[in-house]
């Protein structure tokens, strides 16, 4: 069976995806295919935070947080329909839809031809497709996942009471 031009197949932190019709390998030797935990169908919308490990397709739409603990290889994949409204972090994240919010990519990060981006972006590697946007910065991490200014992960729960007391 052929995949549709929506599917991603993810392998590990290196994801192989197919881009109209033709199959784009990145370093998928050696490396077993990360399984598609949760879909996020065309129809959905998602209001609340969303946590997860393994790999995560958005086709609907979001409202709130993405997030995914940083060294776990999750892999994120927001097809052309689909939209995220908050902050996103997740290791690895492929991008054709929209998000309104800052993205924080500590491994990898690829922006389709359909993909827009209203906030700052932090990565570790970037590939950024013709007709891509990003309306914000770029800030390219240093090794470990952090910048300069800012830590990569944000504060948990525990963390955000405290400081409110």
């Amino acid at each position: 069976m052929r995949p549709s031009r929506s599917s991603f197949y993810f392998i590990g932190p290196n994801w192989l995806t197919e881009k109209r019709g033709v199959w784009s390998n990145r370093q998928t030797k050696g490396r077993r295919a990360t399984r598609l935990d949760t879909l996020i169908g065309r129809d959905s919308e998602l209001r609340g935070d969303l946590h997860f490990r393994g790999g995560v397709q958005i086709d609907g739409k979001v409202v709130g947080n993405v997030r995914a603990p940083n060294g776990s290889g999750a892999v994120l994949s927001l097809s052309e329909q689909g939209k995220i409204e908050g902050e996103v972090t997740v290791p690895n994240i492929v991008l054709n839809g929209e998000v309104v919010g800052d993205v924080y990519a500590e491994h990898q990060l690829e922006l389709l031809p359909q993909a827009r981006i209203r906030g700052s972006v932090y990565y570790g590697y970037i590939e950024i497709a013709k007709g891509a946007e990003v309306n914000g910065n770029l800030i390219r991490l240093e090794e470990g996942g952090a910048t300069g200014e800012r830590e990569l992960t944000p504060p948990s729960v525990e963390q955000e009471s405290e400081a409110k007391s």
